[in-house]
């Protein structure tokens, strides 16, 4: 039997400025126009949110728990396609969000030159929000390497020359092989 998607969530991976949101958009709008149930999650909004909890510091508890209630009530609604963008650096942070969805975790990882992720990044972070452009920008190249080298993905996409729209049907047709004819 072909895995249609649905039976396993589908996590875009990748580094500080890669594109990950801007690809999970694309994603939905593509899933939209073929006539797919889909739901989307950024995993960064799972997470945010501060004091942490002492026995939390990470704030990876919470996340999941999130996720998991969230990912409960988008099930009510129907069978579904769940797509997830965030950050999975080893092995630890793939059972979380496996565990966190009840599902198989499908990771495809996006790459980006460390020059792209610094001009993106830049492009995100205004004179305002200094601190957290060079937050990002010590992190970003490192991070991107942990990734390669947990090599938990099991399909890599560079984002340099690709539009977000050109990357989510890459995404998709590896994944869910014809999931993007239009429904008729």
């Amino acid at each position: 039997m072909t895995d249609d998607g649905s039976s396993a969530a589908l996590f875009l991976n990748g580094s500080y400025g890669v594109g990950k949101t801007s690809v999970l958009d694309h994603v939905g709008n593509l899933l939209a126009a073929a006539g797919r149930p889909f739901s989307l999650m950024d995993v960064d909004w799972f997470h945010r949110s501060w004091p942490v909890a002492a026995d939390d510091p990470t704030n990876t508890a919470v996340e999941a728990q999130n996720i998991a209630a969230v990912w409960a009530n988008y099930r009510r609604t129907g069978p579904r396609q769940l797509v997830l963008s965030g950050v999975i650096a080893d092995p630890q942070d793939m059972r979380r969000y496996a565990d966190a969805t009840g599902m198989r975790i499908r990771s495809v990882r996006l790459v980006a030159s460390a020059q792209t992720l610094e001009a993106r990044l830049r492009l995100r972070y205004d004179s305002s929000r200094a601190a957290e452009l060079w937050w990002h920008l010590e992190r970003c190249v490192e991070l991107q390497e942990r990734q390669a080298r947990a090599d938990l993905d099991e399909l890599v996409v560079a984002t340099d020359d690709l539009t977000a729209a050109e990357v989510a049907r890459r995404v998709l047709d590896h994944v869910i092989p014809g999931a993007l004819r239009t429904p008729g």
